[in-house]
């Protein structure tokens, strides 16, 4: 499915009626270029599992752990790795065949380990359409 966004609120509601719908094991891959929303996306994905503390890029960390909601959330930002290898120094396999719910910026990046069911999520600016306006695909992938 394809939904156009018009604005920070409604592409944090996408995410937050994703993620109120997420199941454990469950992995959804985030893609799309600097700027277009991943954050906020991830914020309302938080909100929609009942995160309850703020939710931020974990650039710097590779993954930051949310334990607040009805199940765990992994939020990974893959955008450092150098080397798929060092997924399995954060110890990757734990996360994704967890019980909690993995989100995963940047996913793109290390494909060669994604399992093989998993949410796929496309976001796209486009600046003629307005500033704020996102496309964002999502679909079921095996």
């Amino acid at each position: 499915m394809t939904i156009e966004t018009f604005s920070e609120t409604e592409t944090r509601a996408l995410g937050q009626t994703l993620g109120s719908k997420a199941a454990p094991g469950s992995i959804y891959t985030l893609t799309g270029d600097l700027g277009t929303g991943k954050t906020i996306f991830t914020q309302g994905f938080a909100s929609g599992l009942g995160v309850k503390e703020p939710v931020n890029s974990p650039t710097f960390t590779i993954v930051q752990e949310y334990y607040s909601g009805r199940i765990p959330l992994y939020h990974f930002d893959v955008y450092r790795i150098g080397h798929v290898e060092e997924m399995e120094e954060v110890g990757y396999e734990d996360y994704f065949y967890s019980e909690g719910a993995c989100l995963i910026e940047w996913a793109d990046l290390i494909e060669e380990i994604l399992p093989e069911h998993r949410f796929r999520i496309v976001i796209e600016k486009e600046l003629k359409k307005g500033f704020d306006y996102r496309k964002i695909t999502v679909e079921e992938i095996g």
